[in-house]
């Protein structure tokens, strides 16, 4: 279920990132295009979601394999890995944003404060040029896998907390997405309060339980 989840909620973000206003009516519309290319990559991730038992991430790998990207062999992915991880670190070097490597996978932590403002799931404006740094670097390495999740302290009641994890992970996805990065390579979820980086009581507002990490993995076979 929570497979299914995610690719309506990416199919959600994608034709969101897609409407034009008319001009004169003020309406909303969609392409028919857009539409249908739209429904088209939702069903591949469902596909991928329906057909295979294991997590998450897995489901994303046959998404993108099934949408045409070719898998890294195992020899590969490290140095495949290393290469994007040096490119963040210098796109991301004084931004507040933290590059770090746990064996093939990055690790990109977006501290609350700097992302969001308090209680809130709007990204700051500031913060947009620093998506669009991440942007232009995974639009260079199309084989990896993008998880994107959410997460805040305990202040507040854990459903508010859910909640606001998920919107924010939602919108650092929907703006990534928008610069022109495949939805299919997409994994977006809200944890809440139940990962806390920084163990503490019920009531807490901690800055740096507040926060959206960016885990990105190749896609190997």
């Amino acid at each position: 279920m929570k497979k299914q989840l995610a690719a309506a909620l990416a199919g959600g973000m994608i034709l969101a990132a897609c409407q034009t206003t008319d001009a004169y009516t003020r309406e909303t519309k969609t392409s028919n295009a857009t539409k249908g290319a739209v429904i088209g990559a939702v069903a591949g991730a469902a596909i991928g979601a329906l057909t295979n038992t294991s997590d998450g991430k897995q489901a994303a790998k046959n998404a993108m394999i099934g949408a045409g990207v070719g898998a890294l062999g195992g020899a590969a992915a490290g140095g495949y890995m290393d290469k994007q991880e040096a490119e963040l670190r210098e796109q991301l070097d004084g931004t507040g944003v933290s590059v770090t490597r746990s064996g093939d996978q990055i690790i990109l932590n977006m501290p609350g404060d700097v992302t969001f403002g308090l209680g809130s799931a709007a990204l700051n404006s500031d913060f947009y040029p620093v998506l669009t740094d991440v942007a232009i670097v995974l639009k260079k390495y199309p084989k990896t896998v993008v998880n994107i999740d959410g997460h805040t302290d305990t202040s507040g009641s854990a459903d508010l907390n859910y909640n606001l994890s998920q919107e924010r992970a939602n919108n650092v996805a929907r703006y990534v997405i928008e610069q022109g990065i495949m939805p299919e390579r997409f994994i977006v979820t809200g944890y809440g309060e139940t990962r806390l980086k920084v163990p503490t009581g019920d009531g807490v507002k901690n800055a740096t339980n507040r926060r959206v990490e960016i885990w990105l993995s190749p896609l190997t076979s």
